[in-house]
């Protein structure tokens, strides 16, 4: 069934569109007035503009093309579900709340404050976004090509397979749960405290006490640089290439690299963690 089209119009008012379904709206501009689309059903829209408050709650089946929504436009996709958003820009903070199957493709989001909270199966592909606590208690992520600016992001995420990302944040994947981060940049203090099943692979990190109780925390292939009083209280399989600048009160596992500086062991087991270094991986650093 072909959709009713909506052309360059300026629409005002609260509700504008309210549970309307079925809609082709291209170049229109919501003006005023909150939540233009509540309730809404089948709508794809292109070269859109949204200028206030709640632009989509309770939503379901939603594509977005070439559009954008300004900075009043806050608070915009909530509880919407099936949404689809590519080539646009969204200035406005807080977006993306209580979603389940939302698609972003060449996005970008410079006042990410507080966005992407408790949604579900959630793919993410070259996406940049500047703000704090991004991505809260979200699950089910497929992440290729993101570049973030902003602290606290990924806290509470579960079920997430991350590639190739930019990450300049402190306090990232705190209270996460199965995340898995491939060939990707990390830089921010406290990287992982309290995470379950975190694994890094061919992965550069930076952060200052890293990597600290965490249940079974992997790194292959990866480089740590800046990076001391690693892996405390965590539970590690580590294989680093390069150096360690130090390590403190790992609680168990094995980590290996070409070098490492110092090794604090204070209140813990030292027989439950074995420590190679050295280029052919032979040599036993004791704690010191």
């Amino acid at each position: 069934m072909e959709k009713m089209k909506i052309e360059q119009e300026v629409l005002t008012g609260e509700r504008a569109l309210f549970q309307q379904s079925g809609l082709h709206i291209t170049d229109t501009v919501f003006q005023d007035g909150e939540s233009p689309l509540k309730e809404c059903r089948d709508i794809e829209m292109e070269r859109g503009v949204f200028k206030w408050k709640y632009p989509l709650w309770y939503s379901r089946d939603i594509t977005v093309k070439d559009s954008s929504w300004r900075e009043m436009a806050r608070a915009g996709v909530w509880y919407t579900d099936n949404v689809s958003v590519e080539d646009s820009l969204i200035e406005a903070p807080k977006n993306f709340r209580r979603c389940k199957g939302v698609s972003l493709r060449r996005v970008s989001i410079p006042n990410a404050q507080e966005t992407f909270w408790n949604c579900s199966d959630v793919t993410l592909e070259d996406v940049s976004v500047k703000g704090d606590y991004f991505g809260m208690n979200s699950e089910n992520l497929k992440i290729d090509g993101l570049k973030l600016v902003g602290g606290y992001a990924f806290d509470g995420i579960k079920n997430a397979e991350i590639r190739n990302v930019q990450l300049l944040t402190k306090d990232a994947f705190w209270n996460s749960e199965n995340v898995t981060v491939y060939d990707s940049f990390i830089s921010g203090e406290y990287l992982g405290w309290n995470a379950k099943n975190l694994t890094l692979i061919n992965c550069t990190v930076e952060s200052n006490q890293g990597m600290c109780y965490i249940e079974n925390l992997v790194m292959k292939n990866c480089r740590l640089l800046n990076t001391d009083l690693a892996f405390e209280y965590s539970t590690v399989d580590v294989e680093v290439t390069g150096s360690i600048d130090s390590i403190k009160n790992p609680y168990g596992g094995t980590i290996k690299a070409d070098s490492i500086n110092e090794i604090i062991m204070e209140e813990v087991d030292v027989s439950k963690t074995e420590i190679t270094c050295g280029s052919d991986k032979e040599i036993l650093c004791k704690a010191i």
